[in-house]
Formats: structure tokens, C-alpha cells, sequence
């Protein structure tokens, strides 16, 4: 017989495998920072700075303020993460590193630029020894004097497939990052000698590890969920399919249904008990904080949907006039249900963090249950107080002394949210230090 949960288990299961039981409830360490990297497979990277990098949004929802300083020497110094493609562009554990070397190994015979790197193996030799003669280089350094640089991967130059190329199939690293911008040097020289003494895991082994890495940073999944979250390597169909089916069958993984939900649910076997215990909390998650959009929590959104009855859009790319919430608007939990979401916006010569548009979802502003995981309405008056504290909480994190709460939707919302902003800033206790724009 097929084992039924509730779906406030498998909501309340990820937000646990997330990290987001106790937003910005830990402290950033070492040790910290690698389980956090093993437990969700990656921390998504972008370049989008209009409030922060995505990577340092995605830290401070789990840790709180940090000082830039120290993640650097966390990555750069410690080597606790190495950058590499997962769902896309992440820092992934270096713990990791022998798993995804095997997809740096098949990434020499399988990749997007086979045509150009088979005509160029005389320049990716070029741009490797210019590597190990010189040390960490960027792409900059590879320039043409006066050619201007577009943009597009069928743009890039040829040193810079190059270096892609070297990057992908793991004979380079990234070293560090300037100004955002990556510089590599050889992988024996960046990664340490104890990880890379270990033998890269088998094409099956990888695809069994990829399917386990993926299931239990989420809990419980779909197919489709499955696919859409560590969405690196694309694995044939077939291979997907055959993997899922195999470990069903070992009863590693076991097919679950969630009630009112007619799609096919799996989860590790060794996860059931905790699946259980989810269901049976009273309260998903304590504490708040502000999602950055490229939040593995949000990898796929009609997940989130889903298990949480949150519609969400990343409008970054959608025309100004055609958006709704906003050009970066940040999803706003609050003990582990989502009541809306933020366009928010630093302005860092000013110091100051602007909320430059609060929409709230319409059963909160009803005061009704929440759509998921809700015993009873949420009091408004102590939700929007810890709204408040994890505004000033990323004021403090971005270097901004100030907290601006332009407009609210709906505007009846507006005077209650304002005083809660007022109220918390009389209690706030951290000054926050300055910080140069993020480069790490």
C-alpha cells in the first residue's frame, strides 16, 4: 500500500532541508557553510546587484549578517566551496568535488562547443599554459586591445571558450572573483591535494548520487521536480527514468502520495520517519526572512506553488510596464509561510533599503488561514513585526543604515507595516558596517 502524508509534510520537510526551519537562525562557519552547500547541492550565483548578489541573499535568509571578509576567506582561503554548473551557475562544497569531477571527465566529450574546441585545441593549450606560467587570469586578460566585447555565448571570443572549456572540464578553477569577474587558475592549484586524490565516482555511481543529492535536498519530489532542480548535467530522459526506477526498486526511494495531490511523489526511505514528524508540527518554521530570487528554495516555482499555494515570478526579464510585483521582488517568509513579497532596492551611496513595493497575499490580508501548514490565522501585527526586523536585518547586511517603505499593496496595510518598521528600528541595537559591493 502506498504511504499518504498531508502536504504541510513534504512543505514543512523542505523548508527543514533548506535551512529555512530557523531563517537567519545560524552562525557562518566552516563547518556551517559546507553542510549548507551538501544540503541543498548548490547556492545559485548571478550577477543581479540592485540589493545584493543572489549567493549573499540566499547566505544572510540562513545565517543572518555576515562579513563579506570572512566568506572570502571561507572560499577563497579554505576552499570550503568550488564554483561549478548544479542548477546553474553555484559555489557547490568542496566536499563535492569528486562527484562532479565526473562530469568534468565527460564534459571533454560531450559539450556545447565540440565544433570550435576541435579546431582551437592549439588555444585552449595556450590559454592554460599562459595559466600555469602566470597564475590566476580572467578573461580580461585575454583581450584584444580596442575590439569591443558582446555579449552571447555564439559572441564570446575564442580565448574565452577557451577558458570556458578548461573551466567545464575541470583542468581550471575559480580562483577568486573581482568585481564579480572570475579569475582561474589550474584545479591543482585551487582545489586541495586531499580532494583531488580522491577517484571521480562512476557514470551510474554519479547519476544514483545526483538523484539522492536531489531528493533529499527537498524531501519529497516529483519527476518533474527532479528534473527542475539540480538541472545539471542534462541527463537523458531515459537515464533519469531508468535511475529513479532502479532505486525504487533497491527501496532506497519509495513512492508516496500527498493528500489532494494527484501527481507521483517519491522520497528516500531513510527519510520517512522525518517526513512524519514534518506533518506533525504544529509550527513549519520560526523566524523570517527576505528570499533572494534565485533561492534554491525557489529553483522550481511551481513546486513552491504547490507545496505552499505561492505563485511566484521572477520579472527581472519582463518589460517594465508588464510587471506586477516588480523588477527584483524578493519573496517575504514569515514562520515558514510565504505572505508576499518585496521589490526591494539598495541605495548604497545614500545608505538606505528601500521597499519600494510590499505586496502581501490576499488571504493574509483577509485574515484568513494560510493556504498550507495553517492551524489559524497569522496575527497581523506580529507578522509584520518580524517583516520589520528582517528589513532592518538586511539594512544591517547590505551596509544601509535606513529603512524606506515607499508604497504597500494594499494600501490599507500601509500605516500598520510603517509602524512596524518604526517600532523595530527603535530596537535595533547592531550599526551596521560599511561594505564595498559584493565581489565574492
Amino acid at each position: 500500500m502506498t504511504p499518504k502524508f498531508p502536504v504541510r509534510a513534504a512543505s514543512a520537510l523542505f523548508l527543514e532541508r533548506q535551512w529555512l526551519d530557523r531563517p537567519r537562525g545560524r552562525r557562518l562557519t566552516a563547518r556551517t557553510l559546507d553542510a549548507f552547500a551538501v544540503a541543498t547541492g548548490g547556492i545559485q550565483l548571478d550577477s543581479i546587484n540592485v540589493v545584493d548578489r543572489a549567493h549573499h541573499l540566499t547566505l544572510w535568509s540562513r545565517f543572518g549578517p555576515y562579513k563579506r571578509e570572512s566568506l572570502r576567506r571561507l572560499i577563497e582561503r579554505q576552499r570550503v566551496l568550488f564554483e561549478y554548473w548544479a542548477h546553474v551557475a553555484c559555489l557547490v562544497a568542496t566536499s563535492d568535488f569528486p562527484a562532479w569531477r565526473r562530469v568534468m571527465v565527460d564534459y571533454q566529450r560531450r559539450h556545447k562547443g565540440w565544433r570550435f574546441l576541435k579546431k582551437h585545441q592549439p588555444l585552449i593549450a595556450e590559454v592554460e599554459n599562459a595559466i600555469r606560467e602566470r597564475g590566476p587570469l580572467g578573461n580580461a586578460d585575454f583581450r584584444e586591445p580596442g575590439k569591443k566585447v558582446q555579449g552571447g555565448w555564439w559572441n564570446w571570443r575564442p580565448a574565452t571558450h577557451a577558458l570556458d572549456y578548461l573551466w567545464m572540464s575541470g583542468r581550471t578553477s575559480v580562483h577568486s572573483r573581482v568585481h564579480f569577474h572570475k579569475r582561474f587558475d589550474l584545479t591543482e592549484r585551487v582545489v586541495p591535494a586531499e580532494v583531488l586524490e580522491r577517484e571521480p565516482l562512476t557514470a551510474e555511481a554519479f547519476r544514483r548520487w545526483h538523484l539522492d543529492r536531489s531528493l533529499s535536498a527537498m524531501g519529497a519530489a516529483t519527476e518533474t521536480d527532479l528534473r527542475m532542480y539540480l538541472t545539471y548535467p542534462r541527463f537523458e530522459m531515459s537515464e533519469r527514468k531508468a535511475t529513479l526506477r532502479d532505486a525504487v526498486h533497491d527501496g532506497r526511494v519509495v513512492e508516496i502520495e500527498l493528500s489532494g495531490d494527484r501527481g507521483k511523489w517519491f522520497v528516500r526511505r531513510e527519510d520517512l520517519d522525518a517526513l512524519a514528524a514534518a506533518g506533525r508540527r504544529r509550527t513549519p518554521s520560526t523566524g523570517s526572512a527576505l528570499l533572494a530570487p534565485f533561492d534554491s528554495f525557489l529553483w522550481h516555482r511551481e513546486r513552491t506553488r504547490r507545496l505552499f499555494g505561492y505563485d511566484y515570478r521572477i520579472e527581472v526579464y519582463v518589460p517594465g510596464p508588464k510587471r506586477t510585483h516588480g523588477y527584483y521582488s524578493l519573496p517575504i517568509l514569515v514562520d515558514g509561510h510565504l505572505i508576499g513579497r518585496a521589490d526591494a532596492k539598495t541605495h548604497r551611496v545614500e545608505g538606505v533599503l528601500e521597499l519600494k513595493n510590499v505586496h502581501f497575499e490576499p488571504w493574509f490580508v483577509a485574515g484568513e488561514t494560510p493556504p498550507v501548514n495553517g492551524r489559524r490565522p497569522l496575527d497581523r501585527d506580529a507578522t509584520l513585526a518580524q517583516v520589520a526586523e528582517a528589513a532592518w536585518s538586511l539594512s544591517a547586511h547590505t551596509g544601509c543604515g535606513k529603512v524606506k517603505l515607499t508604497r504597500v499593496d494594499p494600501s490599507r496595510m500601509s500605516a500598520a507595516l510603517r509602524r512596524a518598521i518604526v517600532h523595530v528600528a527603535g530596537a535595533v541595537q547592531q550599526v551596521p558596517e560599511p561594505v564595498e559591493p559584493a565581489t565574492t
